[in-house]
């Protein structure tokens, strides 16, 4: 008998994340995924506001724009830091766009976003302070 195997004295082990103990790796992933959905829908809404300074409204118009730019300041296909650019200029792009943006309006927007993708307990990815 292989010891991979379930016996009456030894079950198998559950697969991480079903435990109902801590999230696994793919499950945080999603959550960040979705809470990443909603922050960027927030901050579209935020940059269609006429009360949000334009300075604020510059910020995100220069992270979407960098996000869908081909162009990048490390090209993609160096292996390993090909990438890193993009997981340091977007998240502090987004996190910059939400620092400047009134927190008054950032919540109403929040609220919005969290209203049109049905999760309502969703953290703030990328908020500041």
């Amino acid at each position: 008998m292989s010891t991979s195997q379930a016996t009456p004295d030894r079950p198998t082990p559950a697969p991480p994340g079903a435990s109902g103990g801590a999230p696994g790796l793919r499950e945080r992933l999603r959550a960040r995924a979705l809470a990443l959905r909603t922050e960027g829908y927030a901050l579209w809404l935020a940059a269609r506001d006429p009360r949000v300074p334009w300075y604020a409204k510059a910020v995100v118009v220069v992270t979407v724009a960098y996000a869908v730019s081909p162009v990048d300041i490390i090209p993609d296909f160096i292996p390993v830091i090909g990438f890193l650019d993009d997981l340091l200029i977007l998240p502090l792009g987004i996190a910059l766009a939400a620092r400047l943006i009134p927190r008054e309006l950032l919540e109403q927007h929040r609220a919005k976003a969290r209203e049109r993708f049905g999760d309502p307990g969703a953290t703030h990815a990328g908020s500041a302070g």
